[in-house]
C-alpha cells in the first residue's frame, strides 16, 4: 500500500471507530504524524486527499477539522466524477436514474406538502404550452428536485442530483430533435403531479419510470 494510502486508511479508522467525531479538529500535524507512525508528508497528502472528497476540511490559520458527513456534502464528490462521463456511458446514467427516481418519487407521494405541489403545479403553469427547449430542461431538473427533495431520504436525494448532470445533453438533443418531445414532457410532468396530489404512489411511481423510460428509449434508437 502507498503511504499516503495509508495514511488515508488511518485518518478513515479514527473516523470511523469515533475517535474523531463530526466537526472535531484533528490534533496538530506533527502530533498525529507521530501517534499514526506516518511521515508529515505522507499526512499531508492524505489531508489534501480527504478535503477534496469533503471529509476533511482545511482552514487557514486554524486548522483541519472533520465536516459534519452530512451525505449531501460527501455526495458531491459524485458530481464531480460523474462529469467526466463520455457520451457512451449516458444511457448507463439514464437506466440508474430509471431505477431510483420512481422510488423516490412513490416515497415523497405521502411527504409531499401541498405547498410544494402548488409550487410544482405554478411552476408547471408559468412554463406555458410552447417552451423552450432549454426552459424545459430547466424547468425539468428542477421540478424533479423537488419531488426527489421531499422523498425523505438525503441520501437518494444528493444521488440523484448527481446523476441528472450527465442526462442533460441528451435531453436537449431530445427535446431538438423528436417532434413531440415538448408536449409529453409536459404532459408527463402533470401526470406524475396529478399521482402526487392524489397521494398514490404507485401511480406516481409509474408516471416517473414512463418519463425517464421516454428519454432512455429515444436515446436507445439514436445511439
Amino acid at each position: 500500500m502507498a503511504v499516503t494510502d495509508e495514511a488515508i486508511e488511518k485518518i478513515k479508522g479514527m473516523i470511523v471507530s469515533g475517535t474523531l467525531r463530526p466537526g472535531d479538529r484533528l490534533p496538530r500535524e506533527s502530533e498525529l504524524a507521530a501517534e499514526l507512525g506516518l511521515s508529515r508528508n505522507s499526512l499531508r497528502e492524505a489531508v489534501r486527499a480527504l478535503a477534496l472528497i469533503r471529509i476533511l476540511d482545511v482552514r487557514q490559520g486554524d486548522g483541519t477539522y472533520v465536516t459534519s458527513l452530512d451525505p449531501q456534502l460527501l455526495l458531491e464528490a459524485l458530481s464531480f466524477v460523474v462529469d467526466f462521463h463520455r457520451d457512451d456511458t449516458v444511457l448507463e446514467f439514464l437506466v440508474v436514474r430509471r431505477i431510483l427516481e420512481p422510488a423516490a418519487t412513490a416515497m415523497a407521494a405521502s411527504r409531499i406538502g401541498e405547498e410544494e405541489l402548488d409550487a410544482l403545479a405554478a411552476q408547471l403553469d408559468a412554463l406555458g404550452p410552447e417552451p423552450s427547449v432549454e426552459e424545459l430542461v430547466a424547468a425539468d431538473l428542477e421540478f424533479h428536485r423537488g419531488i426527489v427533495g421531499a422523498c425523505g431520504n438525503s441520501v437518494l436525494c444528493s444521488l440523484l442530483d448527481g446523476l441528472s448532470g450527465p442526462t442533460t445533453r441528451a435531453r436537449v438533443w431530445r427535446g431538438l430533435t423528436q417532434e413531440d418531445a415538448v408536449s409529453r414532457t409536459l404532459q408527463e410532468h402533470r401526470a406524475i403531479l396529478a399521482a402526487l396530489r392524489d397521494r398514490d404512489a404507485e401511480a406516481a411511481r409509474a408516471w416517473a419510470t414512463v418519463h425517464v423510460a421516454s428519454v432512455e428509449q429515444w436515446l436507445r434508437t439514436t445511439l
